[in-house]
């Protein structure tokens, strides 16, 4: 059903070789401040502080990230129903979520300093797994009990709104399961929408945390001229290495991670655990970049600091 199109990336790609994702944005509001208590967690600041939002955008396009990635990876009309909200006031609210990035990346672009060496950001529409609409953890496991097909009606309503809303990519994050990635490349081939990328949720360093080899994952989206990247994210630094090496040989799609601090969410106490040591995030980034990865950022519990160190190494390769 969709056209041709042309690649946003590619710019990205000829002038500097590399794509900078931003960082965590739910962790980065409740670091300010922001209450994400309750299931619809960064989508619940669409309505009670956009203008934090706005905020965050525009530090992570200032600390040197190409793609700020939309405060709607937790929101959907479902979950937006189970709160009392209806569907219209919902469908105002994602596409606030747009609209606050493309103001964070104007107010960003005004400045002729800050666009000094650097391509016009983009901005992706944030489409969150099945798994984080249940606000139980089933992103991190896939243990949901949903056909293909199933899956497909859930995230067709919100991914139009987001394709038009005015977004460049559609970005899935924190799949957990090869029945999902399915249904996102079905999606893609019937609707009229942005290219988008796919990452998953992983827990080994084969597996994404439903249990299916990564790899077999990553090449079920290889045939799809929509899916422009497939990836990690949400997961333990230490596994992205041995991911990005087993991803090369089932695909020729450009590979991305952004993975999180190395702690763990704690679905049932809804916190973070300790987990990993400090990470050498400029090194790592260094790294991934070697196995592979050519959209590299950060996920829950990353900084606009640590985008920029991140940043400050990646363009200077």
């Amino acid at each position: 059903m969709n056209g041709a199109f042309e690649d946003p990336l590619q710019p990205f790609f000829d002038r500097q070789g590399v794509v900078v994702l931003d960082g965590g944005l739910a962790t980065e509001l409740e670091r300010r401040g922001a209450r994400l208590d309750g299931p619809l967690w960064s989508a619940k600041v669409l309505a009670e502080a956009p203008e934090l939002i706005e905020q965050v955008h525009y530090d992570y396009f200032a600390a040197g990230a190409d793609v700020a990635t939309t405060a709607t990876y937790q929101a959907s009309f479902e979950g937006f129903a189970a709160q009392g909200i209806g569907r219209r006031r919902a469908a105002e609210l994602m596409r606030s979520a747009v609209g606050l990035a493309r103001q964070a990346r104007d107010r960003f672009w005004e400045d002729a300093d800050r666009r000094r060496g650097r391509n016009r950001p983009l901005v992706a529409g944030s489409a969150g797994s099945y798994g984080a609409y249940l606000a139980d953890g089933s992103e991190f496991t896939g243990n949901f009990d949903l056909s293909v097909a199933e899956l497909v009606d859930f995230h067709r309503p919100r991914v139009e709104l987001l394709a038009d809303s005015g977004v460049d990519l559609i970005a899935f994050e924190t799949i957990p399961c090869a029945g999902e990635a399915e249904a996102i490349v079905r999606l893609l081939d019937q609707i009229e929408a942005p290219p988008a990328w796919i990452s998953f949720s992983c827990n080994s360093p084969e597996g994404v945390c439903h249990g299916e080899r990564f790899a077999d994952c990553v090449a079920l989206a290889q045939d799809s001229d929509r899916v422009l990247a497939v990836g990690i994210n949400c997961s333990p630094p230490r596994l992205i290495d041995d991911l990005l090496r087993a991803a090369r040989s089932r695909t020729t799609k450009h590979l991305l991670c952004y993975p999180n601090s190395g702690e763990k969410w704690d679905a049932v106490a809804r916190g973070w655990r300790p987990g990993e040591d400090a990470i050498d995030w400029p090194g790592e980034s260094v790294r991934w970049y070697e196995s592979g990865a050519r959209l590299i950022g950060g996920c829950c519990r990353t900084t606009p600091e640590r985008i920029a160190e991140i940043a400050a190494v990646m363009r200077g390769l």
